[in-house]
């Protein structure tokens, strides 16, 4: 086994450090923000909430438009269906970005500490 230099492992600190603060400055946080992520996790939680509500309207302007079209109310069967995959791509792509974000906390967890 080596020996651990620690004014190596200091300097690898220091630098990851000075990283850190550079990208929160080119994000436009500052270095005084403290934690990444307590100021930007209201707001990451707020833009998911904001597109799984549009996906909902989506789905259920979608669901009226087929159920019009089954009572006959309406004989627009193109509009009617353009609705319904616009509904199934905002599923689909809602399900992928589920599986993205579960994967990197997945990988997150798994990583030596």
């Amino acid at each position: 086994m080596s020996m651990i230099d620690q004014s190596r492992l200091l300097q690898m600190r220091s630098s990851i450090l000075n990283q850190n603060e550079a990208l929160q400055r080119a994000a436009g946080r500052g270095a005084a923000g403290g934690i990444a992520g307590t100021e930007g996790g209201a707001d990451f939680g707020a833009a998911i909430s904001a597109a799984l509500q549009q996906v909902n309207g989506q789905q259920h302007k979608a669901s009226a438009l087929s159920e019009a079209y089954e009572r006959g109310d309406t004989h627009d069967i193109v509009s009617v269906m353009i609705e319904r995959q616009k509904a199934s791509l905002g599923f689909e792509t809602t399900l992928q970005v589920r599986n993205k974000l579960l994967s990197a906390y997945r990988d997150i967890m798994n990583m030596p500490v």
